[in-house]
Parts: C-alpha cells; structure tokens; sequence
C-alpha cells in the first residue's frame, strides 16, 4: 500500500510533506570530505522524489569540517543551527542560524562547525553535481584537507 501511494504521488506530482522524524539519519563522517568528527546527513528530498534538486540537513558535531572541495552545480547552504564556518580561498565567514550562503560552481571551499561546536546546515545542489576533494591546508587550523 505504502509503495502504491508513493508511486502515485511521483507519477502524479502530488504535494508530498516530508517530517522530520520520518528522515534517515545517516553518519557520514568516514566519507573522505569530512574529518575532525562526527557528520550526519539527511537527505530531506532528492530522487525519485525530485530530478532536479539534492536537499539534505548535514550537521556537524564538535568542529567538524570537510576538506576544501567544489561542485559542478551551485550549491546553497542555509543555516538550520549552531556556529559554523563557510571559506573559500580567499575569504573566511562565520555563518549562525537563519544565515545563507550562496556558492557558485566550481568555487573551491570548506564549511563546518566552528572550534568546539555544533553546526547543522540545508545543502542544496543538483542532482548531478560532482564534488572534487583537494587537500589543501585549511587557514585557522592545524588540518590538512
């Protein structure tokens, strides 16, 4: 019955309301991007739901980071929770709740939680965005990415 119904709704591009205790938690923190920590992500709405948006809660627990990387989509980043960090090269921004940043494609950056605390933030990319890793120093720090 449940397969039936979310069938339906994908073919009949029905409202769907996702809550938040129905999502997965999934650790993520031994995925090469991240170090320093735990990770969660949730993925909130993406495939077979949507062909056109990755939307996912990720939150970082005691100053966990992930490494420098980019995407090949714009990626948007909207704080939910906590103190975080969102950097790029040349520019580093401490990001708190109701904060949004905006990251066009291809621009090589970092985020996570700021020292000693907890951030969790919305990622929105597209669905077919690749992520390259680098592993660059990160300014603040004593880690490599």
């Amino acid at each position: 019955m449940e397969l039936e119904q979310n069938l339906s709704r994908i073919i009949n591009k029905a409202m769907k309301v996702v809550k938040r205790n129905e999502i997965y938690t999934e650790d993520v923190s031994q995925t090469p991007i991240f170090f320093n920590g735990k990770v969660t992500r949730q993925s909130i709405v993406n495939s077979p739901l949507t062909e056109q948006f990755n939307f996912a809660l990720v939150s970082f627990y005691k100053g966990a980071k992930n490494h420098f990387h980019t995407h090949t989509s714009d990626q948007i980043l909207f704080v939910t929770d906590g103190s975080g960090i969102v950097a790029t090269e040349s520019d580093v921004v401490e990001m708190k709740e109701g904060d949004t940043a905006f990251i066009p494609a291809g621009e090589k950056h970092w985020h996570g939680a700021a020292d000693g605390h907890d951030f969790s933030h919305i990622s929105l990319t597209q669905p077919d965005s690749v992520t390259q890793i680098f592993s660059d120093k990160i300014e603040g720090t004593d880690s490599y990415n």
